[in-house]
């Protein structure tokens, strides 16, 4: 299992550089149970993205628009359920425990505290089935957060990561997340903490097979032929 640590500026810079990464170096890997029974190339990797506040938040070649990513942080990270879905990130965040309430009174008791940590996945988890149905666990595992020196840094386990289509909205969505904990820790506290670095650990980060081709053209872009001059095409000369 190869392990890969990347270190980008931004999201769509994170973005790109762990899809050049898997498509360079990925190990190959047959999914044969989940939600893609697919062939693969992953990689087990970490990203520490420095500025994720920066703007844009997703590369305009990325399969996903902001319309999307605020979707994403809004409804399926930061509040409850949505009509149709099981579960979603945002209603196992909220119940049965408020772990985002308590996180923002934890930090507002202590801002030195390390203890602050949020937790999707359930011990149930594990089962293919719950009940009659098949189950699938959450892809996104934990949010670990600390504050140093007046920012607020977030570390995210993802089980498996769909590199090319998920990676960008899910990395986009949780800097809105972060973006969001933070100003309300500072309106309840009157304080001016800012959002910090992005740290993303996934032990599979993979690309699709039906992916391959959109990836390799998105690395290695066809270059334009030179136009070759002929006498009817070359410019007068002044």
């Amino acid at each position: 299992m190869k392990h890969v640590k990347i270190q980008a500026f931004d999201c769509p810079d994170a973005w790109y550089k762990t899809l050049t990464e898997i498509w360079k170096n990925g190990d190959t890997f047959e999914v044969k149970y989940g939600s893609e029974c697919s062939l693969t190339k992953k990689l087990n990797v970490s990203i520490e993205i420095l500025h994720p506040e920066n703007r844009p938040l997703v590369d305009d070649k990325a399969p996903c628009d902001m319309k999307y990513v605020q979707w994403y942080a809004l409804k399926y990270l930061w509040s409850g359920l949505i009509e149709d879905e099981t579960y979603t990130y945002g209603s196992r965040l909220r119940k049965p425990v408020d772990q985002v309430e308590e996180a923002i009174r934890r930090y507002l008791e202590e801002m030195n505290d390390r203890q602050v940590t949020l937790v999707i996945r359930m011990p149930e988890d594990i089962k293919k089935k719950i009940g009659n149905e098949k189950h699938e666990p959450p892809c996104l595992s934990l949010i670990d957060t600390e504050i140093l020196n007046g920012q607020l840094h977030l570390t995210c386990y993802f089980r498996s990561w769909d590199a090319y289509a998920g990676l960008p909205a899910n990395i986009a969505g949780i800097q809105l997340f972060a973006e969001a904990l933070v100003s309300e820790i500072n309106g309840r506290g009157s304080l001016n903490i800012q959002t910090g670095k992005l740290i993303f650990h996934s032990k599979n980060c993979h690309i699709y097979e039906r992916q391959f081709k959109i990836v390799e053209d998105l690395i290695n872009p066809k270059k334009t032929p030179r136009r070759v001059l002929s006498s009817q095409t070359a410019p007068a000369q002044s």
